[in-house]
């Protein structure tokens, strides 16, 4: 059997291929590679799908984090409360601008910030919260909202792994005062490249946004502030002006595929699912697919030898990286993301994996 891997992007490019040959030649034609019409265009699109009055491209989904939180005044001597189980870039950000990572353990269920854990973190030196919306499952922006307002704190939706999902009929990156979005290529909505995005209602942070990402510049060489050369490429808009108009059914699909995860790990006593959600409450876009399992190692080594893919996402959590030792972090600080990183194993799915594939590597899985 052909080896079956975490994602295929060529499949994806198959039924797109004619349409996006014609964009990025139009972009390369036009002699206009940097914040032209096609980056104006993406950024009214996506703020029209998030529903936000604003939405501004960037490098990277670090970037987007780290602007986001720039315009919102973080600095060094304040804190930002976030999860200590996502992607090393959360914190990336935060400290890089000379902040300070405050972490409040994870929900074991959705494997989010447990909101139950947030308020005994926030000191006179909080300034945001950052909750990330991982593996594609929202978290719960409800609570975390009510908890910012009762405390005059401002919320940067770490939304990378979001991209089209939602809570109650209200897509992520639409909650906080900021939302950062990725399109490196294995996201739902990726790029062929790097490239961010921020949607914001604020007509302030969206200016000085716009400033920051290129060189605290407006135009005419005059620089209002030290900026960064965070712009989002052209010919990177005109790919993802090709994708986000079939977002929708790529998600669609997304779930679709995870159902049937689900239904033949039904009975299947070692495997715990992600969770689920349904149009109305929350709706996942499964960036991933992540079960848990007492005997990950052995599942692993039975799937590759079939040739499938799998990936641990993500093996140590981040109060024990070596990066940021210096924060005094130890074994048994945060268990629940401890005990996550133990047990976390990523399968195969995007809208192109066959259903009898999945099945096939359901079975491989449950035998363990």
């Amino acid at each position: 059997m052909l080896p079956v891997p975490m994602l295929d992007l060529k499949r994806q490019l198959a039924g797109i291929r004619d349409e996006m040959i014609r964009e990025v030649c139009e972009v390369i034609e036009s002699g206009q590679y940097i914040l032209g019409k096609k980056v104006a265009g993406f950024e009214g699109l996506a703020a029209d799908y998030i529903g936000v009055r604003h939405a501004i491209g960037v490098a990277s989904g670090t970037d987007a984090l780290c602007l986001s939180l720039k315009a919102l005044g973080t600095g060094p001597g304040d804190e930002v409360i976030t999860t200590p189980f996502t992607f090393f870039s959360t914190i990336e950000a935060i400290l890089f601008l000379g902040a300070k990572p405050v972490f409040a353990d994870i929900d074991p269920e959705t494997l989010n910030i447990d909101t139950s854990k947030i308020e005994e973190k926030i000191t006179a030196r909080t300034r945001a919260i950052l909750p990330v919306h991982l593996f594609g499952c929202p978290a719960d922006m409800a609570t975390i909202t009510e908890i910012a307002g009762r405390h005059g704190l401002k919320i940067v939706e770490d939304c990378a792994q979001s991209f089209g999902a939602s809570l109650g009929g209200r897509k992520t990156g639409g909650f906080g005062d900021a939302g950062a979005f990725s399109f490196y290529p294995s996201k739902n909505l990726g790029a062929y490249g790097d490239g961010g995005l921020i949607t914001t209602d604020s007509d302030r942070m969206a200016a000085e946004i716009r400033l920051l990402r290129n060189h605290g510049s407006a135009g005419g060489y005059i620089h209002a502030s030290a900026g960064f050369n965070s712009r989002l490429d052209e010919i990177q808009a005109a790919v993802l002006l090709v994708k986000l108009k079939r977002l929708d059914g790529y998600n669609e699909q997304r779930r679709r595929k995870a159902a049937l995860y689900d239904r033949f790990f039904s009975g299947a006593g070692a495997v715990k699912c992600p969770p689920s959600g349904e149009e109305g409450a929350s709706l996942h876009v499964y960036h991933q697919y992540t079960i848990r399992h007492p005997r990950r190692e052995e599942v692993m080594e039975r799937l590759r030898a079939e040739h499938i893919s799998s990936m641990v996402y993500y093996p140590v959590p981040l109060h024990l990286q070596p990066a940021v030792k210096f924060m005094g972090h130890g074994q048994g600080d945060f268990p629940c993301a401890e005990d996550a990183c133990r047990g976390v194993l990523s399968l195969p799915i995007y809208p192109e994996l066959e259903d009898e594939t999945i099945e096939r590597i359901a079975k491989i899985v449950s035998s363990v």
